[in-house]
């Protein structure tokens, strides 16, 4: 396959730029000379994601599908796992039996955006839950129903109030949208599970910095921390997550709290396809950002372009020279005139820089409050909220995608949101985890749900009469340890930082079969 444009990224910019291109060329000829290459074949509307986690709306509320929308292109579903400069090509991985193919471009778009990293903070790729696309949205919403579910059972106090502790990292837009929405479902099912008693619901929002929203203004920010504090969520600001556990979240400047969901909306690292092109061209990507110039052109090429969060496009804010903020509003305009950009190119004329007049930001923080700024103004509450929904539901693509929307926004004022687990957690046969020092991985009598191999770290194993035994990195914990009646017959606690990797369900029954034949 070979193709005069070829745009890597299906988010807005990708999206946008296929679109505005394909028009411009005509379907046939758009089909014929440009391929959209998306790891979906959707396009995710994440200004409302976080309203899906909440159970406000649905799912396919919020995507719309590439095919239709880009339907004068080609669109290729696949992940770009490299980009061969020299040879015009790229490498696509379209799934498990449709890998490592090769699409030729002349002209190069990337708009690949970035990806998720977690690993910076020990335990939050275990265990935190990112809010990134429409599945970690669904899991999400699963994983807070099924809390619920589980805290309706159990007696112990201490563990009921783990259960029902939920901590957001990250106090931008995600955090805070997605604070408002996990503490309105959470509080609002509560009437359905009579048996949690008085154990009150918590929702921390934990930020790194000393303001909430710090894009949109003190003053916004400020009466957004208010509003969350005053619907029950607690913010706590200047603080660092330094440790995440199964059970604990640690704070680098000490102190602990005790919660079994961590939420992360932080952690966004330049994606490895964008750096490793930039390595071949010998290009500087100051914070994973491709340089460009005004016409999204990527410097010193005549054949690259780049786009959205994974470019640093100039942009003339008023008299003021910046770079644009990776932002949907900007990445949809970007897209828009990168497309006629192309065809001013592939005519052999001149493209045109980017311009585009800031039209300000807004953010939903719980049930009928919102902050705006909009061309100047400030705006907050009720009517906040409303612009809030009038001005995203007006972006929304699809008249279907747009009915559906309003139907839901308007069920919702009347009946209380679905709690049905229709997504729910996968059993995870292996998976890793992370233990701080102090911390049982399992007690003496416990059942044995699962055997453990230690990847880092050591591990005390206590049985009552015998003398301590120490596990170091590289060791085995299974079914020797165990007593007659198939029950852990010693304690094992972290005696430092830990990773261990878990084998469980079909994974754990043929780990002790092949066990039992490298015995014998």
């Amino acid at each position: 396959m070979k193709f005069d444009v070829v745009i890597a990224g299906g988010g807005f910019a990708g999206a946008y730029c296929a679109r505005a291109l394909g028009r411009a060329l005509g379907r046939e000829e758009g089909r014929r000379r440009v391929a959209l290459v998306a790891e979906r074949n959707m396009l995710v509307f994440q200004p409302m994601l976080a309203e899906v986690a909440g159970s406000a709306l649905q799912p396919t509320d919020v995507v719309h599908p590439l095919r239709e929308f880009c339907r004068d292109v080609t669109v290729l579903q696949g992940a770009v796992r490299r980009v061969d400069w020299a040879a015009r090509s790229l490498t696509l991985d379209g799934g498990r039996f449709t890998r490592d193919h090769t699409v030729g471009f002349g002209h190069l778009v990337l708009a690949l955006g970035g990806v998720t990293d977690l690993s910076t903070v020990p335990g939050l790729a275990e265990y935190g839950w990112p809010m990134k696309n429409v599945a970690d949205a669904l899991r999400l919403r699963a994983t807070l129903i099924n809390r619920l579910e589980e805290a309706s059972l159990v007696t112990d106090s201490a563990l009921r109030a783990r259960l029902l502790t939920f901590v957001v990292v990250g106090g931008g837009y995600t955090g805070v949208e997605t604070a408002g929405q996990v503490n309105v479902l959470v509080r609002e099912a509560r009437k359905f599970y009579p048996a949690l008693g008085g154990t009150p619901a918590r929702v921390v929002l934990v930020h790194s910095r000393g303001q909430l929203l710090a894009e949109i203004g003190p003053e916004l920010g400020g009466y957004a921390q208010s509003v969350l504090e005053r619907n029950g969520v607690e913010v706590r600001l200047n603080i660092h997550v330094g440790e995440i556990t199964a059970t604990r979240v640690l704070f680098a400047e000490g102190g602990a709290l005790d919660a079994c969901t961590v939420i992360s909306t932080v952690g966004h690292a330049p994606n490895p396809v964008v750096l490793d092109l930039c390595r071949q061209l010998g290009l500087d990507p100051a914070k994973g950002r491709v340089p460009v110039e005004p016409t999204m052109r990527v410097r010193g090429q005549t054949e690259l372009w780049a786009a959205g969060d994974c470019a640093a496009v100039p942009w003339r804010d008023g008299d003021e020279d910046k770079i644009s903020p990776p932002t949907a509003q900007f990445a949809m305009r970007q897209g828009a005139q990168l497309g006629r950009n192309l065809v001013r190119a592939l005519a052999g004329a001149e493209p045109a820089p980017f311009r585009h007049r800031y039209l300000g930001q807004l953010a939903t923080i719980g049930r009928h409050e919102a902050v705006a700024e909009v061309m100047g103004l400030r705006f907050r509450g009720f009517f906040a909220w409303w612009l809030w929904r009038t001005l995203y539901l007006a972006k929304l693509p699809g008249a279907l995608r747009k009915l559906r929307v309003v139907m839901d926004w308007t069920l919702e004022l009347f009946f209380p949101r679905d709690l049905a687990l229709m997504f729910p957690p996968a059993e995870d046969i292996l998976r890793a985890i992370h233990l701080e020092a102090g911390e049982p991985l399992f007690r003496r009598g416990d059942a044995c749900r699962a055997v453990f191999y230690v990847r880092r770290g050591a591990f005390a194993l206590t049985v009552p009469g015998e003398p301590p035994r120490t596990l170091a990195a590289g060791a085995v914990i299974d079914q020797d340890e165990l007593d007659a009646a198939g029950l852990w017959r010693c304690d094992a606690v972290a005696t430092q930082s830990c990773d261990v990797t878990v084998f469980r369900g079909r994974a754990l029954e043929l780990l002790r079969t092949e066990l039992r034949l490298v015995r014998r």
